[in-house]
């Protein structure tokens, strides 16, 4: 059995302490939005963000791993959603669209990509002026779960990063026992 294949094995675990429907209403994920999903592993959030941005939304789903997106695709076509846009490749290298979304969203991945910065810088230009990027990941302590200690962003590692790259932190909060989100926008000209 392929990695990716174990892994959606976990997801109803995963959602006893990470529920994608909440927290992607939490964050204000509305009909019709435009929602990018960096790094989006087998599509444990852009497949209820399809669901909620419906018919006239649309929800970009990018990985590094092309089983990880075969497996994003074949949950979408069981569930019969046709407003997901599939793509393997780097984050740092891709650009889904310029100015189209509404949200940008990281989900348990800004630690994971070679560059980072490179990433947030991407995602701006992604962003429609008022759109907002979404930073949900691992906090930066020993836990049963999740990625090595010493790979996780704490979160204010993770704020810098977001400032650097020409964003607006707004806010900062506990996401569940073992995460945090950190919600920016871009910065305006006159804060640049």
């Amino acid at each position: 059995m392929s990695r990716w294949k174990q892994y959606l094995r976990n997801d109803d675990e995963r959602k006893e302490w990470q529920n994608p429907d909440s927290i992607l209403k939490e964050i204000g994920l509305e009909k019709g939005f435009t929602f990018i999903d960096l790094g989006c592993g087998g599509g444990f959030f852009s497949i209820p963000a399809a669901t909620i941005v419906g018919a006239k939304g649309r929800v970009y789903a990018l990985d590094a791993d092309a089983e990880a997106i075969d497996v994003i695709r074949e949950k979408a076509s069981a569930k019969g959603l046709r407003n997901l846009e599939f793509r393997v490749g780097k984050a740092e290298e891709e650009i889904l669209c310029n100015n189209c979304a509404d949200m940008v969203f990281f989900g348990n991945v800004l630690h994971d990509f070679e560059a980072p910065l490179k990433v947030l810088l991407n995602s701006r230009k992604m962003l429609k002026p008022a759109g907002r990027l979404i930073d949900l990941d691992w906090k930066k302590k020993l836990m049963d779960k999740g990625p090595p200690l010493e790979i996780r962003f704490s979160e204010q590692k993770a704020s810098e990063l977001i400032i650097t790259a020409g964003f607006r932190v707004d806010n900062i909060k506990e996401a569940g026992p073992y995460h945090y989100m950190i919600s920016a926008k871009i910065k305006p000209p006159e804060e640049a």
